[in-house]
């Protein structure tokens, strides 16, 4: 009798276990959900916090199963804005522009919390402030903004901007414009500044922050459109949440992420990328709470600046324009 209660108790135990095994075995795994986001350039330093979080399994910790794909001859706001790509990285410049035109592309995070930008030229074009602007060739893309900063930065020294030349460089590389046919440009010192010290090139850099507070927009910044926050908003803050995971490592882990970023851009330069990361790493979160945090009044400052210079054809109104509130909580 003995023998026979450890035998029947021997076959259940067998069959309990077969049946968790076969729950086990048949439970469907997660299905990741498919999403965009496009760049607004060749792979570079502000997007190393969405490499990362690829890499790093972030977008998968989130449900996400994330492409992240080039521009292409269609920039990342059309895309964005048309829903043919889910999130692009663009800029507040841009989307200002582009809602008083009532496209509904909206900022969801500030990439980088202060303008790094600024006109740059070789220590000996002697151009040390707006005023030896004067009698000197500016390369630029063309756009009306860039007059109205120029001149607006001229003018706190009493600085003429009719006096001075503008020209399109169009595609043309800084380090070769700067030695064919202009004494200065407007470029990113977390890139462009990075790589002429590399070089051994010195360089005189006038940034915008210096002259006016209007002019401290967030650039570049993480961007969605309306009908996806209003449709899919669980799907919103999920990327968000990753990408500012991915961000934050960067921070804290700034060579780690530039190795990461290499792998998955092998063409990039190795010592620009670890330079340039180790710059930005102080400067994606900076003086904010938090990764990514965007304040009414800079959406608002840059506007008025606009208005004050007739570049703002339509009513802004900044307060639809970004969101905080897909960000993690503080």
């Amino acid at each position: 009798m003995k023998k026979l209660v450890v035998f029947l108790v021997a076959i259940c135990l067998m069959l309990t276990g077969c049946g968790q095994n076969k729950t086990a075995t048949t439970k469907k795994p997660k299905q990741l959900k498919k999403v965009t986001v496009v760049l607004d350039w060749t792979p570079n330093t502000n997007h190393t916090g969405l490499f990362v979080a690829k890499e790093k399994g972030y977008f998968k910790e989130q449900g996400l199963d994330v492409d992240i794909i080039s521009p292409g001859e269609t920039g990342a706001d059309q895309l964005v804005a048309s829903g043919k790509a889910d999130f692009g990285v663009s800029y507040q410049e841009s989307i200002t522009q582009a809602r008083v035109q009532n496209v509904p592309i909206v900022s969801i995070a500030a990439i980088i919390q202060h303008n790094t930008s600024g006109f740059a030229s070789p220590v000996k074009k002697g151009i040390k402030s707006p005023k030896d602007f004067v009698g000197k060739t500016y390369g630029g893309w063309g756009s009306p903004v860039e007059k109205a900063i120029l001149k607006s930065l001229m003018s706190e020294e009493n600085a003429n901007v009719n006096k001075l030349n503008i020209v399109n460089m169009g595609e043309a590389d800084f380090f070769t414009a700067v030695k064919r046919d202009i004494d200065f440009a407007w470029i990113y010192q977390g890139w462009t500044g990075i790589e002429a010290e590399l070089r051994g090139e010195k360089l005189n850099m006038i940034y915008l922050t210096d002259y006016s507070k209007k002019l401290d927009y967030y650039t570049p910044v993480l961007a969605t459109n309306e009908k996806m926050i209003s449709k899919n908003p669980k799907i919103v803050k999920a990327f968000v949440a990753a990408a500012s995971k991915g961000y934050n490592f960067a921070i804290d882990n700034p060579k780690e992420a530039a190795s990461i970023l290499i792998k998955d851009n092998p063409d990039l330069d190795k010592k620009l990328v670890e330079k340039s990361q180790e710059w930005l790493a102080s400067k994606y979160k900076d003086d904010a709470e938090r990764w990514g945090e965007q304040k009414l009044s800079v959406w608002k400052n840059y506007a008025d600046f606009l208005a004050e210079n007739k570049l703002l054809e339509g009513n802004f109104k900044p307060k639809e324009a970004f969101t905080n509130e897909f960000l993690p909580a503080k």
